[in-house]
């Protein structure tokens, strides 16, 4: 029995000393890993407009959107119904969030709201910008570009009706098939769509 229990000491010495290496080496592996590039929006250039909604305060809920957007990876659509992400790259924030967050700073931007904020601010309320990002993505097939799509709501906030509705689409041919072309493509996208959503919604405040 005591040569026995001694073979199973000396076995299980024998094993840590194979798995030690293995798992050094492994987080050694992991420690040298490449680390994705990330990426952010461009900050937002004032909307030139003649609508004023000064007497007007608007709040800038989170844009909903479906899981594969709500992430901070970059969605790349390869066919109708498959999508992959872009390998080494990522947004600096969740992509609802970076929405939210440049939406908001095109509306201060413009010098004609009364008030823009995101909840939690503390702002006596008159609308809210609802809006869902139906599509964030470089499309693949025939030929590279970056689309974006985002359905807006005007929500009358001291009745909860709805004052008008509309969908903004924007496509944008990239200038390279490199991940840093693909998010200007992106960038620049979003830029059309937002200066649209900042015009559009200021017109019916």
């Amino acid at each position: 029995m005591i040569e026995m229990g001694y073979a199973v000491r000396r076995k299980s010495a024998v094993g840590l000393a194979v798995v030690l290496p293995l798992l050094l080496a492994s987080l050694s592996g992991c420690s040298s890993a490449p680390k994705n590039d990330t990426f952010d929006l461009s900050a937002a250039a004032p909307v030139s407009t003649s609508h004023n909604a000064s007497r007007r305060q608007l709040l800038v809920p989170d844009p909903t959107a479906l899981k594969a957007l709500d992430s901070e990876q970059i969605l790349v659509r390869v066919s109708p119904s498959e999508i992959q992400y872009l390998s080494n790259s990522q947004w600096g924030d969740r992509l609802p969030r970076m929405v939210q967050s440049k939406l908001v700073e095109a509306f201060e931007n413009s010098g004609r709201l009364g008030g823009v904020g995101k909840p939690g601010q503390g702002l006596a309320i008159d609308f809210q910008l609802v809006s869902d990002i139906r599509a964030f993505e470089i499309e693949t097939a025939g030929g590279d570009r970056a689309v974006v799509e985002i359905s807006a709501k005007l929500l009358n906030d001291r009745n909860g009706t709805i004052k008008s509705q509309k969908v903004f689409r924007a496509a944008v041919p990239s200038r390279g098939s490199q991940n840093a072309a693909y998010v200007a493509a992106l960038d620049r996208a979003f830029a059309q769509v937002s200066a649209e959503i900042v015009e559009w919604t200021l017109g019916n405040l």
